[in-house]
């Protein structure tokens, strides 16, 4: 069974805090996402660190559930 957008928000937000999270349904099927993520915690944090607290935020939904996600990260003022 796929994972619905408001899921995929709410596990992330529990797990990162204080982070600002927007999901994008890319093809209108519920299977294929791009999560646009923005926390404090992600500072001084390369790009590898900062996907793999998102899929640890997932825990282990990541290929099963969770079909397809884009991830898109960045701390409080990055470009």
């Amino acid at each position: 069974m796929a994972m619905d957008a408001g899921t995929i928000k709410a596990m992330i937000e529990d797990s990162i805090p204080d982070c600002e999270v927007r999901i994008e349904d890319l093809r209108g099927d519920g299977d294929h996402y791009a999560a646009y993520i923005t926390a404090p915690c992600f500072a001084g944090k390369n790009r590898v660190q900062q996907h793999q607290m998102v899929y640890a935020a997932l825990g282990g939904k990541m290929g099963n559930e969770l079909h397809a996600l884009a991830i898109k990260t960045a701390a409080p003022g990055d470009n």
